[in-house]
């Protein structure tokens, strides 16, 4: 699922601390409880300074997936409730807390993983998930792939140590995760095939790189 929330072109909501020592404010989702999208609320939320080894980063792209939709409806746990959504955004890094090296406030960088809660215009993480982006990539463009392109990663280069000629069966290969693992296995010189669930996702599967395709029947 190729879909993000965007904040390209918006100023930061506080970027300045509040009076009295208070932590500054940003905006965020937050769900009480699970359920359906009306659970999703958008609200002000305090953000303390990063800890030893975070860092603050003002995002410019928040990648939105289905592990998203599953936490929300209750199917994965959360640690508790109320409790944000969301596990990979790119941006800028706005704050450094003690202990962080290699990282500079105006770096552009990403990160996927971790404990939900990346549906907000700012967020403090721990800056070893942080991954550097080059100038040329847009914001956009690795907050969709990111995670996908981790999970289709582990699967061809760690799982199993596939060679030249190995079949691999991908499942959905249509969705996000299948198009890149269609693609990458292609690259690899695998035989490359995949389920679909409509003509549509098989002539689109068939576009990157799956050679054999089956209806899957759910």
């Amino acid at each position: 699922m190729v879909v993000l929330l965007s904040f390209q072109g918006k100023p930061p909501y506080n970027p300045a601390r509040t009076l009295a020592g208070n932590p500054m404010q940003t905006n965020g989702i937050v769900i009480d409880a699970h359920g359906g999208p009306e659970v999703l609320r958008w609200q002000v939320l305090d953000l303390p300074d990063p800890g030893p080894g975070e860092v603050r980063v003002r995002h410019r792209a928040v990648g939105v997936n289905f592990i998203d939709i599953y936490f929300r409806e209750g199917l994965y746990p959360l640690p508790s409730l109320p409790s944000g959504l969301g596990l990979e955004a790119a941006g800028v890094v706005e704050a450094l807390g003690p202990g962080v090296a290699g990282v500079a406030v105006g770096d552009r960088v990403a990160y996927a993983g971790g404990l939900p809660g990346a549906y907000a215009e700012a967020r403090n993480v721990p800056a070893d998930r942080l991954v550097p982006l080059p100038p040329d990539i847009p914001f956009e463009t690795v907050a969709a792939g990111l995670l996908k392109g981790m999970t289709a990663e582990y699967l061809l280069c760690r799982l199993w140590p596939l060679q030249p000629g190995d079949p691999v069966l991908v499942h959905a290969a249509a969705g996000g995760v299948g198009i890149l693992l269609c693609q990458w296995a292609r690259h690899l010189g695998l035989r490359v095939l995949g389920t679909v669930g409509s003509p549509g996702k098989a002539r689109l599967a068939a576009a990157h790189g799956c050679e054999e395709i089956g209806r899957a029947h759910v």
